[in-house]
């Protein structure tokens, strides 16, 4: 036999055995995903919407789409629910809401929040833990709630756009918006200008690579300027780029220590102005099975929680204890992100999202803010180096050495010269958009990963209510004493004590129901392991106890009650954000 006949031979039994995949390959290799989605690219809105649905439609059992509104320009806010329905109604479950892309120009959070429906599908069946949050937990995930502000930074000119698209004048001209930058040479780049004026600027070309513009030490003199981003002065005012699209800032429009844009630059007029706000606020409000929140930013490694100001005072004690494990644990999962307090850490921040949900919402939330510069140095060797001022990667050489030998200067605009209509002679250049505040696109998928494990993680601890078998002694006749152990098994409170304190969470049900069965006391037993010394609960109707603080983590509570009849009798424990449990015995 030839080769070229042994050749077809084998070609034809591998197709008998896998269409176009030898079954040798297919057992040494992973099985194939359902829906294959590259995560080392940036998606428009567009493709999001689009890579929702081929989700949907592939695990129809599981996932949900849904429009929650609109943006200002029209834009569908996308909302994708992952609940297990054989496991129980989604509002009969604890939730966890991931959010993305706030701001226009951070749109790794998109790619997260995509990774993780993605991720949570491939794998249910797969792997055990990620099959029990699917069932045990709902997840409601917006990969972009800003969709305007992210396509305008998606598109060939789409610059740095912060904001979404509600005109604001920015200069106060009575115009709107008719003065934002512009691609005057055409590359798709909103370059940097820098203009040479020998002997009077403020920068210098730097010694170690003709990059670098770096600014003159006090009392000398550079010869160039920098005048910020290509543009014109549209307008005629004698300035450039001063009123651009939008202008406002999304995350300073919640109800939270809501303050006035003189106060807070970028609040608009009032809290819920904007109509990305309203939208998501009204889907919180009408799901209260929210206990936990992510919402995705970008940049500088952060794992942040309230309060924005600190006017606000600090949270319980009782509250932080449990968002220092969560944070702490998360600084362990995450190499280089720290966990920060906002305002004490960060900057100060009024009418910030995660102060409403936390203050106003009972929501336990976090802000993580992608990509750490570190990063982009991994090792303790690296890190060395960059402290060694002879090293070429020392400073802001390090930046550029990155870009030349790993990214191929695809990062980098060369300097060029260009005649300005309103400058004159120039040069434009500089770093590309998406250089810094995001990733490199080929370290995406470990930030999507790291990043999902820690939201993912918070969700596990969120509260889970489990109602133990009962026990029943006869007291005589037909009274009985009926002991219940009622049991948190998770780090989080179904309640937060900030939110018992402002009254936004419904108290925790505690419920007894039987056809024959009346309830004579009930009561908290202080000592599981004696038959006496309970704390009697005094409300009207015992059958129905309202527990206002809700149930710590971690922690096991005992209800004693004295009941009188016969036949089931069902005890259910319900909270709004740690599900529900139930237990039937009989009294006999």
């Amino acid at each position: 036999m030839n080769a070229i006949s042994r050749f077809l031979l084998l070609a034809a039994a591998a197709t008998l055995l896998v269409p176009g995949r030898p079954a040798a390959a297919q057992d040494a290799s992973d099985a194939p995903h359902r829906v294959q989605i590259d995560f080392n690219r940036w998606h428009d809105v567009d493709e999001l919407d689009a890579d929702l649905a081929r989700l949907q439609k592939a695990y129809p059992g599981f996932l949900s789409l849904q429009s929650i509104g609109k943006s200002e320009a029209g834009r569908d806010i996308m909302l994708m629910t992952i609940n297990n329905p054989e496991t129980g109604d989604e509002m009969d479950k604890a939730a966890m809401y991931i959010e993305a892309n706030t701001h226009g120009n951070e749109i790794q959070g998109g790619e997260v929040a995509l990774y993780t429906i993605w991720y949570l599908m491939e794998n249910y069946g797969k792997v055990d833990k990620v099959t029990r949050l699917v069932d045990e937990r709902v997840f409601y995930v917006v990969p972009t709630i800003n969709p305007d502000g992210r396509q305008f930074f998606m598109e060939g000119t789409g610059g740095g756009a912060r904001t979404g698209h509600v005109p604001v004048d920015e200069d106060n001209d009575g115009l709107y918006d008719e003065d934002g930058p512009d691609d005057l040479n055409g590359n798709g780049v909103y370059d940097q200008i820098r203009k040479y004026v020998p002997g009077e600027g403020d920068y210098r070309i730097s010694h170690d690579n003709p990059r670098i513009m770096e600014p003159v030490p006090a009392g000398e003199k550079g010869d160039w300027v920098m005048l910020g981003s290509e543009g014109l002065d549209n307008d005629g005012d004698g300035r450039v780029n001063e009123d651009g699209p939008g202008g406002y800032d999304p995350n300073r429009n919640w109800a939270a220590d809501w303050q006035p844009n003189y106060i807070q630059g970028g609040a608009m007029d009032y809290p819920f102005q904007l109509p990305e706000a309203r939208a998501v606020n009204d889907f919180w409000m009408a799901h209260p099975n929210i206990a936990g929140l992510q919402t995705y930013h970008n940049s500088g490694g952060m794992i942040l929680r309230g309060p924005g100001a600190e006017w606000q005072g600090t949270y319980p004690r009782e509250d932080i204890a449990f968002y220092d494990v969560l944070g702490q644990t998360g600084e362990r999962m995450l190499p280089y992100y720290n966990y920060i307090v906002i305002w004490s850490g960060l900057y100060t921040v009024h009418g910030g999202s995660i102060d409403w949900t936390n203050d106003g919402l009972g929501i336990v939330s976090f802000s993580n803010e992608l990509w750490a510069g570190g990063q982009y140095y991994n090792s303790p060797k690296l890190q060395e180096q960059e402290e060694d001022p002879e090293s070429p990667i020392s400073g802001q050489k390090g930046r550029y050495f990155f870009d030349e030998y790993l990214e191929f200067g695809d990062e980098f605009v060369e300097w060029k010269a260009f005649d300005h209509p309103d400058y004159g002679p120039v040069e434009m250049g500089g770093w590309k958009k998406t250089y810094g505040r995001v990733p490199p696109r080929f370290m995406n998928e470990e930030l999507a990963h790291r990043n999902m494990a820690f939201t993912l993680y918070q969700a596990d601890e969120m509260p889970l209510i489990q109602v133990d078998k009962p026990s029943v002694e006869r007291v005589g006749g037909d009274l009985f004493r009926v002991r219940v152990d009622v049991t948190n098994t998770k780090l989080v409170p179904t309640i937060t004590a900030r939110a018992a304190a402002n009254n936004v969470v419904d108290p925790d049900l505690l419920t007894v129901s039987g056809r024959n069965v009346d309830v004579v006391s009930a009561g908290w037993v202080r000592d599981r392991y004696r038959t006496t010394a309970t704390e009697l609960i005094d409300q009207h109707d015992l059958s129905r106890i309202m527990i206002r603080n809700g149930h710590a983590g971690h922690t096991t509570r005992t209800v004693e009650y004295l009941l009188r009849g016969s036949g089931d009798v069902t005890i259910r424990y319900a909270s709004l954000k740690g599900g529900k449990d139930e237990v039937t015995v009989q009294l006999r």
